[in-house]
């Protein structure tokens, strides 16, 4: 049995892509998309004819609804190849505005259900901002289920879990990318920051009872995903899954819900105040979030000047 075979029966594999093929190819349980991956997807040639239905559709309905429309139609495609759930990201530029991304939220799972997709399989991807998990924290006591993304530290875990967010994505590659370079060193998977931190988080959940599932994302090599066998979930790169799928070596399962049970991190709570000043401590995660909103920010630019040069019926 390949690697990737044998991670499926401990951990939940997602596809981090917008490509349908890659999907079809490693049959994921879920997929995640942000809007750096939809750009690269809706800049190929096969996937134009979803830009230009949405440019279509919404004929003088200015930018906002082509992009909302692109998102749904990608998402739409998702659905119909994986039986689990696909994540749409709400724009980075409403980051710190809490009441625009619960609109915006609100907006995206009725188009998904307008086209007859219940809000049980869309995840609204939301930065892990403090704006972010508040508006999370709403949208969860309405049945929109919320994926808390760009989330590089353990206040930020912590504040999503009392958020009663249905699920976080720490950036494990991200992670690893500030303290190679902040360092200087070479890391291997077991004292890898960006797995020490996924794995303390998962253990802080199941030892507390919190019901958010943990994804790791962001990987830069297999050794960091081995490494976190037997986490909820995992969201990977196709060509990571294609590693997977060519070795055949044996998978360990290094998270367990007994072995959080033996954790140390006592439970603590943390108000605006308090995580303000957990993240401000944290420069790693200070700096990664906000690189991380500029980044998906300037990506969506992209995308409107990829709309605005479409050719118009």
């Amino acid at each position: 049995m390949n690697q990737l075979d044998q991670l499926k029966q401990l951990t939940t594999v997602v596809a981090d892509t917008g490509d349908f093929e890659s999907m079809k190819i490693y049959q994921p349980q879920d997929a995640t998309t942000n809007p750096s991956l939809i750009l690269q997807a809706a800049a190929k040639p096969e996937y134009r004819h979803l830009v230009g239905q949405a440019v279509k559709e919404n004929a003088g309905a200015g930018m906002d609804a082509i992009l909302d429309r692109i998102l749904i139609l990608f998402g739409l495609e998702i659905l119909r190849i994986v039986p689990g759930r696909v994540s749409t990201e709400v724009d980075a530029r409403l980051s710190f505005d809490t009441e625009g991304t619960i609109a915006k939220a609100r907006h995206l799972i009725a188009a998904y259900e307008k086209e007859g997709q219940p809000r049980e399989r869309i995840l609204i991807k939301i930065a892990s901002t403090w704006e972010g998990i508040k508006a999370a924290e709403v949208l969860e006591k309405e049945g929109i289920r919320c994926n808390l993304t760009l989330l590089f530290s353990f206040a930020q875990a912590v504040a999503c879990a009392e958020a009663g967010v249905r699920l976080i994505s720490p950036f494990v590659g991200r992670i690893l990318d500030w303290h190679k370079a902040a360092t200087g060193k070479d890391y291997d998977a077991e004292d890898d920051p960006g797995v020490l931190s996924v794995r303390r988080i998962y253990h802080y959940y199941k030892k507390h009872g919190y019901q958010t599932e943990v994804m790791g994302a962001s990987f830069r090599n297999k050794g960091e995903i081995l490494a976190l066998a037997g986490c909820d979930l995992l969201t990977i790169s196709p060509g990571l899954l294609g590693e997977l799928q060519a070795s055949t070596e044996t998978v360990i399962p290094h998270l367990t819900p007994a072995e959080a049970a033996q954790s140390g991190d006592p439970k603590i709570s943390l108000d605006e105040k308090a995580f303000r000043y957990a993240l401000n401590e944290d420069a790693m995660a200070t700096e990664k979030t906000a690189q991380g909103i500029r980044n998906f920010a300037a990506d969506i630019v992209k995308l409107e000047a990829l709309v605005r040069d479409f050719p118009q019926a």
